[in-house]
């Protein structure tokens, strides 16, 4: 791992301070686990903007649309 530094303002550390799950595993475990949600939020962002600029508002083939749910997003 790398240290970085970052800055935070006074409320959200003193907010983020007296959370329990940041008590336990501390300030870092919790902004990976952060960073981690936001970065695959984002991927799963761009693959939906791409599906929809490829199939715009029609949406799926009909006969596949049962499908959809089937799939799972690779991890990039």
């Amino acid at each position: 791992m790398k240290a970085i530094q970052i800055t935070v303002d006074d409320r959200l550390l003193a907010r983020l301070d007296r959370d329990p799950e940041v008590k336990q595993f501390g300030r870092s475990a919790v902004f990976r686990r952060a960073a981690d949600a936001y970065l695959r939020r984002r991927g799963k962002a761009r693959i939906a903007a791409a599906y929809r600029r490829a199939y715009g508002r029609r949406g799926a083939v009909p006969e596949l649309e049962d499908w959809a749910d089937e799939g799972v997003w690779p991890e990039p």
